[in-house]
């Protein structure tokens, strides 16, 4: 944490960010274009009407980018290469139709150095019968 020593930290604080923002629609469209991530439940609004959810989700690799640090600095030039490994799956238990799969991301420079790393849950589909 900025502006704490390590003597001022104890496991279980809870840090509130000063810093917030209002996600936009734009911000969806824009970031989900420019990752090349063409998935409708992100940017196609009639699609996303369809769903559960009734509007477009934001892009979650957006919102990790506001909230989570990386352990090394990416700099233009810089070569970078990413390693998506399942580590669980599981079924729903509420959704028959789907399961639930945690997958570790890794991304590296082309030193092979880890410039970002995290763990997610994603609910998946299952085959068709």
């Amino acid at each position: 944490m900025a502006g704490k020593y390590f003597d001022e930290l104890e496991v279980g604080q809870t840090f509130t960010h000063e810093i917030r923002r209002t996600v936009t629609d734009m911000d969806n469209i824009l970031f989900s274009s420019l990752t090349y991530n063409p998935a409708a439940i992100h940017i196609d609004h009639e699609y996303a009407k369809s769903t559960e959810f009734g509007k477009p989700l934001i892009n979650s690799i957006f919102t990790l980018g506001l909230v989570v640090a990386f352990p090394k600095p990416v700099f233009a030039g810089d070569t970078i290469r990413a390693e998506t490994k399942v580590v669980a799956v599981r079924d729903s238990k509420s959704r028959p139709n789907q399961g639930i799969v945690t997958f570790e991301h890794k991304g590296f420079n082309q030193r092979d150095e880890v410039v970002c790393s995290c763990r997610r849950a994603a609910l998946m589909l299952r085959k068709p019968a």
